[in-house]
């Protein structure tokens, strides 16, 4: 089908819950896609953040088809090879304990929220002004957003939100109902939003002296994207309760929630029919064993730099950027104006972007990028903003 028939059927057959760029994305190689028409793109939206080792992967390409000629799945009622091998090389990268499987952020989430609550017997999560956690009524209702929520009220009670970045505004909101804090290690969907350096330490503390749960987001952050596998490490703090999700398996679809020792569920408490199947375990052990032998946290951290540079430089030519922040692969570019019209023009010469606020511009690129792509892309945009 053409372009044009594809876009009709989907308004026909599909709801319309995405604002899609008028693309339809055939195929990729590395950190490049191409769509119907054979136009070649550079990806630097990279699946939002699940490409961390880009697209068509001979590894993961490889696990995934040895898999599927074995096993996709036999459900949690037996044991999974591929999903205790995951499990024990996250428990080895995170230093927690035991893995919760799922197939998503948002599920790992809810998973992190049940758990919180069934752990400490206590009701009430503190979250931050500006997070995103997801869309489940769970991780919803401890998002941010009001444009979110609104049709869909009432949420799930008992979340409270405080300043992101403001260790006393979360003091002030504890209570003896307060089982957990839930964070993000920078911000995503707020528009790349990165705190103080000493900020996760701080909570950490907080949050052991007040004997409540310390819970991180990395599904954005995650999988080697800021330079360690997990943005944690970078802080030398451990959370009780960890997720992950986006590009842990490449692009297939999966979720983790780890805990620390003790912190557990019973039999029956929880459970996900496709959580940690076969398939996407084996393609998780690929993309992990893949980011190791390839030293891609080390790349991650020396192309975000190199990016960084480049932006600033953009910086000093264009008077509409305001701002550029990020960590490692995970950068926002924030601009005096609204983005869209920007990410529109670099769609129409080769380059994906997408906005993570009406005003910044988030990147996300697989971990293998390199200089010469980077500044194929900071050249485009230098010509978008002109």
């Amino acid at each position: 089908m053409d372009t044009k028939k594809i876009i009709e059927m989907e308004k026909k057959y599909i709801m319309q819950t995405y604002a899609r760029f008028p693309a339809v994305i055939d195929h990729g190689k590395d950190c490049y896609v191409f769509d119907k028409n054979k136009k070649k793109y550079i990806d630097l939206v990279g699946g939002i953040a699940t490409c961390p080792i880009g697209h068509a992967n001979k590894k993961v390409s490889q696990a995934v088809c040895n898999q599927s000629k074995k096993l996709l799945n036999a459900s949690n009622l037996y044991y999974s090879e591929p999903q205790i091998i995951l499990a024990k090389n996250l428990a080895k990268l995170s230093g927690l304990s035991k893995c919760f499987f799922c197939n998503s952020g948002a599920e790992a989430n809810e998973a992190a929220i049940k758990l919180a609550r069934k752990h400490t017997g206590k009701t009430d999560i503190i979250a931050m002004k500006g997070a995103f956690h997801g869309r489940t009524f769970g991780a919803l209702s401890a998002t941010w957003k009001d444009n979110l929520k609104k049709k869909f009220m009432p949420v799930v009670p008992g979340f409270t939100f405080v300043d992101y970045n403001n260790v006393k505004a979360v003091e002030a909101a504890i209570t003896e109902k307060t089982a957990a804090v839930i964070v993000e290690p920078m911000q995503g969907e707020s528009g790349v939003i990165v705190p103080d350096e000493d900020y996760l330490a701080k909570l950490k503390k907080l949050c052991m002296e007040k004997n409540i749960l310390f819970i991180l987001d990395e599904v954005q952050t995650g999988t080697g994207r800021t330079g360690e596998f997990f943005a944690y490490l970078h802080h030398n703090v451990k959370p009780d309760i960890v997720t992950l999700a986006k590009g842990l398996a490449n692009g297939i679809p999966i979720g983790v929630m780890l805990a620390n020792e003790g912190i557990d569920f019973d039999k029956s408490d929880h459970a996900s029919t496709f959580g940690g199947n076969n398939l996407s375990c084996a393609a998780a052990n690929a993309v992990i064993d893949f980011i190791l032998e390839n030293n891609l946290m080390e790349n991650a951290s020396k192309q975000g730099d190199h990016f960084m540079k480049k932006l600033n430089e953009l910086k000093g030519k264009h008077k509409v950027i305001k701002e550029v922040r990020g960590k490692g692969l995970m950068i926002g570019l924030e601009l005096n104006i609204t983005c869209k019209d920007i990410a529109d023009k670099c769609l129409e010469k080769g380059l994906l972007v997408n906005c993570a606020s009406d005003n910044v511009l988030r990147f996300l690129p697989p971990l293998i990028i390199n200089k010469k792509i980077i500044d194929d892309s900071v050249n485009i945009l230098d010509s978008v903003l002109k």
